[in-house]
């Protein structure tokens, strides 16, 4: 019996499943013109944000996703941190970890991570590539977290098997409810005139794992809220750049911001990882 039968689910819905999940990421490519009317990349990486966030939790560790993985870490063990920015999910994990492994495409998260781990005497194996691409330089660990990161992936069902094939105790994945520029679409429409998708979502995800005949578990929780942006300038730059504006309509920027209830004083982002969250977790198949 095939994995996807014993799931239920046939080889064919399990591909259109992928290919659905697939689909639905490319349908957020932006308009050529768009994209040429401006000298900014929107796919901005607030290296700020994801060094503040993980400074944080690393202070005060919290939240499902970190109790499942530190629970899995009972004797201590190592870890391998995928797509790990700054260190958000790996960084309050270090009392437990044996050894640790980061993978990263960015090489100035890579960086904010061994600023991170140097400060607390720590060392972290840095691996700048795309999983799973380096997954084979890559060593099994006992734990593998990967956090806000599926999103980005187009290609899912290779890089969830290597996750798991990685893992000797336990996968932990942390990922937004829906995709997460969903909550600037309001604002697509309103300086472009611009219908953006609302798909795919963390429901179609836990689709895919299941078909995949992975024992998932699942927790929806709603991220604490707070600043996440050092000034409501430093919010508004980072929005302009992802709606493919030009700096002269800055204060444009601003002001649909504050009619969308963004606290200037209390600036917390759009269009990063979204305060609806799931996590999920199941038993690695990988060998140490």
């Amino acid at each position: 019996m095939t994995a996807a039968n014993r799931a239920g689910t046939s080889h064919a819905e399990l591909a259109g499943l992928l290919r659905r999940w697939s689909d639905d990421l490319a349908a957020w490519a932006i308009p050529a013109h768009i994209l040429a009317a401006v000298p900014d990349s929107p796919w901005v990486l607030p290296g700020q944000v994801f060094a503040r966030r993980a400074d944080k939790l690393a202070a005060e560790p919290a939240g499902p996703s970190f109790e499942q993985a530190w629970a899995a870490l009972d004797p201590p063990g190592t870890v391998l941190d995928v797509g790990s920015g700054a260190g958000a999910a790996c960084l309050p994990l270090l009392a437990r970890t044996t050894s640790l492994t980061a993978v990263d495409a960015d090489e100035r998260m890579l960086a904010l991570l061994a600023e991170r781990t140097d400060a607390r005497g720590a060392r972290a194996r840095r691996v700048h590539g795309q999983w799973p691409q380096v997954a084979p330089e890559v060593p099994v660990a006992d734990v593998v977290t990967c956090h806000h990161v599926l999103y980005n992936v187009p290609d899912l069902a290779p890089f969830v098997t290597a996750l798991t094939g990685h893992a000797g105790r336990l996968v932990v994945v942390e990922t937004a409810s829906s995709h997460p520029m969903t909550s600037l679409n309001q604002l697509w429409l309103r300086f472009h005139g611009l219908r953006r998708p609302d798909r795919p979502t963390g429901d179609d995800l836990l689709a895919i794992l299941r078909a995949m005949d992975l024992d998932i578990s699942c927790q929806r929780w709603q991220r604490p809220g707070g600043p996440d942006y050092e000034s409501f300038g430093e919010l508004t730059d980072v929005t302009r750049r992802r709606l493919c504006l030009p700096a002269e309509r800055a204060g444009d920027v601003a002001d649909a911001l504050i009619e969308a209830g963004i606290d200037p004083l209390h600036p917390l982002d759009l269009g990063s990882s979204g305060r609806d969250v799931l996590t999920i977790w199941w038993k690695g198949g990988g060998q140490n």
